[in-house]
């Protein structure tokens, strides 16, 4: 396994900073135990008679759902750990645990579910709108894109391949949509939508202000329907978030242009503006945009912090289905940040190099990571073809900066 000696390499190995208390998301109670009900469901409870070890020996933290641990497990410093024996169960559980409750997303341009298992997690469904060989038309403006449930599923991968890890774990999923989704909803608005297409599929729309219409209904075959399957983070009201507008924000205009497209000076008035001109807040953006560039995401207005760790903490790369519309152009645009600011880390030139070899070609180690999806092949290979193409783009750039 090629991803196997890529997490064993000296820089996926560079030690984060002692967690303290204080850097934890949250503080756990160690005398706080789940079991499940003992009627019999799948449904877990909070003990109100907790223990601190329970009749096996084990600690309360083995009783949580594996959801619950990995919330438990965010630090200031990373959504989840290189070496995380919780993945491979987060991941399975996203793909086969059984749906609960699905209600629509409120907010947003397109349609999404909020799905519910029995233990209590949750997980953001995106539907399939788009086959895999479909490239985003030439003519089509980035702010009126699908987005790709396939996309999603990649940039969790891409994300952890980079060593960013913060993109929230993502599975592939076939869904039924009446058994999953029709007959379980409680969401009215939702159920109003639903409807047999003429050639005998299940159709819903949902309420949403682009793409929610009869016009752009999804469509089971003849009610399966592809998703990806989002981890969802802790509540906001549990652990507040602050949305940051990205400096290098697009006009979302069809013709005006962006500030930093007009100035080629931008980055100089960056770094003078909280929060970029102290700690390593530019550097995470401009992490951000190489991970963005090379799946080719132009649709980065926002991002988020956990609002717990102030500015001294990482970014949450979060909505992603912009991403791999598009395999025989590269957009250059994307990449202003670093080639304006000529600014990265050393850790992740030094990884984006290493990615750049044939021992480690990045996009040898995307196919294999993917190879495991319940949805496999998640990408066309044009599309990975493309991430080592443009990965000699990011290394280009840092090379003039360099120069």
């Amino acid at each position: 396994s090629k991803l196997e000696v890529l997490f064993e390499h000296p820089l996926y190995n560079i030690p984060i900073p002692a967690v303290t208390e204080k850097d934890k998301l949250f503080v756990v109670n160690p005398m706080e135990k789940f079991s499940f009900r003992s009627s019999g469901s799948d449904e877990w409870v909070s003990s109100s008679k907790a223990e601190t070890l329970l009749p096996t020996g084990k600690t309360a933290y083995d009783t949580y759902p594996t959801w619950l641990k990995f919330h438990v497990g965010i630090n200031r410093y990373e959504l989840y750990p290189r070496q995380d024996p919780l993945m491979h169960t987060l991941l399975r559980d996203l793909a086969t645990q059984r749906i609960v409750s699905s209600v629509q997303k409120s907010g947003g341009t397109q349609l999404k579910l909020i799905m519910t298992f029995p233990n209590y997690g949750q997980a953001l469904f995106k539907p399939m709108k788009q086959t895999r060989d479909q490239e985003t038309p030439i003519d089509f403006f980035y702010f009126s894109d699908f987005e790709r449930h396939n996309a999603e599923i990649a940039a969790f991968h891409l994300d952890r391949i980079l060593d960013f890890r913060r993109i929230p774990p993502v599975s592939g999923r076939l869904v039924n949509i009446t058994k999953e989704i029709r007959d379980i909803t409680t969401d009215k608005k939702l159920a109003k939508t639903f409807f047999i297409s003429p050639a005998g599929n299940v159709c819903f729309y949902g309420e949403c202000s682009y793409y929610c219409s009869t016009e752009h209904a999804l469509c089971g075959r003849p009610d399966r329907l592809e998703g990806s399957m989002a981890t969802l983070l802790p509540d906001k009201t549990l652990a507040k978030r602050r949305s940051w507008r990205s400096p290098w924000r697009r006009s979302y205009h069809k013709s005006k242009k962006a500030e930093w497209e007009l100035n080629p000076n931008y980055c100089a008035q960056v770094r003078e503006s909280p929060p970029y001109d102290r700690g390593h807040r530019l550097l995470d953006l401009i992490d951000m945009t190489v991970l963005d560039f090379l799946m080719g995401n132009m649709d980065r207005h926002h991002y988020e912090t956990f609002e717990k760790f102030g500015n001294d903490t990482f970014l949450l790369h979060l909505d992603n289905g912009r991403g791999f519309g598009t395999h025989s152009r590269d957009e250059l645009s994307i990449l202003a940040p670093l080639q304006q600011c000529c600014s990265i880390k050393k850790s992740t030139y030094l990884r984006l190099q290493l990615l750049a070899t044939p021992s480690y070609r990045l996009s040898d180690l995307l196919r294999e990571a993917l190879a495991t999806d319940p949805l496999a092949p998640v990408l066309a290979e044009p599309h990975l073809w493309a991430l080592d193409r443009r990965l000699g783009k990011v290394l280009a750039a840092v090379g003039h900066c360099l120069a």
